[in-house]
């Protein structure tokens, strides 16, 4: 059996996230007062009471979501012996991506926590609030060509561009407000569903270029350094292990397309990974690789049952 931990990105944010884990496990209450640490705020209170407006904040919801996933990883690693240096690859969706560098020694904790922190607020400055926006793509035809063809629709009035390439039936467009809702009626036409993000700016486009500069210096200073295992890029879907390619790659990525789906398919094929673990809040990337590699197992880990589980199972 071949692993892969896998990484979930904005969206799986809940009140009440990784509350179990922290009553359960000593190491997973250390990451929480380690990230507070970091960012100087009370963090862990926020994720654990509220108010769920302040927590989707993008702002807060990244480092709320991977401080989750580093509870997991750091319980499995102290409580069962299972460090991420187990498994063949990482890969994260989004703001994934920096957890699952975090999981494998990449970036300090802190560091890491830091960076999503600058990520979020410097994306929420790039465009103002109501002049960009997301929608998903959905349904049996769905699918990058059909994606495409309905972001040069939009393309025609502003920046339009595919963001996500989730799985086949599920891809997300991203730009400005007027050019996404012309998109969104090319995609109707082409046998789309859409639906509308509920998101505060436009990720994964052009007009993130401003997101992208001011990572790229934060990540000029930050110390990185090779993965205990691969990590599978968002915007390459191949694995990458050189410190200065993934610097380079998490600047990209801000504006870059998110390619899941190429991913997990590498990973399955290529990569020979038979067992996808999800370290974190949720389990929406599980339902995106069995839509992908069928044949493979998909298991969320987010409460401490999920993790004795797993660990048992190996």
């Amino acid at each position: 059996m071949s692993l892969a931990f896998i990484f979930p990105g904005q969206g799986s944010q809940a009140i009440g996230m990784g509350v179990d884990l922290a009553t359960a496990f000593a190491p997973a209450r250390e990451v929480f007062q380690e990230v507070d640490d970091a960012l100087g705020q009370k963090l862990f209170a926020l994720m654990r009471d509220g108010p769920e407006g302040d927590l989707t904040l993008t702002e807060n919801a990244q480092p709320a979501l991977m401080a989750v996933s580093l509870a997991v990883t750091r319980v499995l690693e102290r409580e069962f012996g299972l460090g991420v240096d187990k498994a063949a690859f990482v890969a994260g969706h989004s703001l994934g991506e920096y957890s699952a560098l975090a999981a494998a020694g990449a970036i300090s904790l802190a560091d890491t926590a830091r960076l999503l922190k600058l990520r979020g607020q410097a994306m929420q400055r790039a465009v103002p609030v109501g002049e960009g926006a997301m929608a998903s793509l959905i349904g049996p035809k769905t699918d990058v060509a059909l994606a495409e063809a309905a972001a040069a629709a939009g393309a025609e009035v502003g920046v339009c561009v595919v963001a996500n390439d989730n799985n086949q039936g599920n891809v997300v467009i991203s730009g400005a407000k007027a050019a996404v809702d012309r998109a969104v009626e090319k995609a109707k036409e082409l046998g789309a569903r859409a639906i509308p993000l509920n998101v505060s700016a436009p990720f994964h486009c052009p007009l993130m270029q401003p997101a992208a500069d001011e990572m790229a210096q934060a990540l000029a200073a930050a110390t990185i350094v090779s993965p205990r295992a691969p990590l599978v890029a968002n915007v390459t879907a191949r694995p990458v292990h050189d410190p200065e390619e993934i610097r380079r790659l998490l600047v990209e990525q801000v504006t870059g397309r998110v390619r899941w789906r190429e991913s997990i398919a590498w990973l399955a094929e290529a990569g020979g990974v038979t067992r996808f673990a999800e370290a974190g809040a949720g389990k929406v990337l599980s339902g995106m690789v069995k839509r992908i590699a069928p044949d493979a197992e998909a298991t969320p880990l987010n409460a401490p049952a999920d993790l004795e589980a797993f660990a048992k199972s190996l």
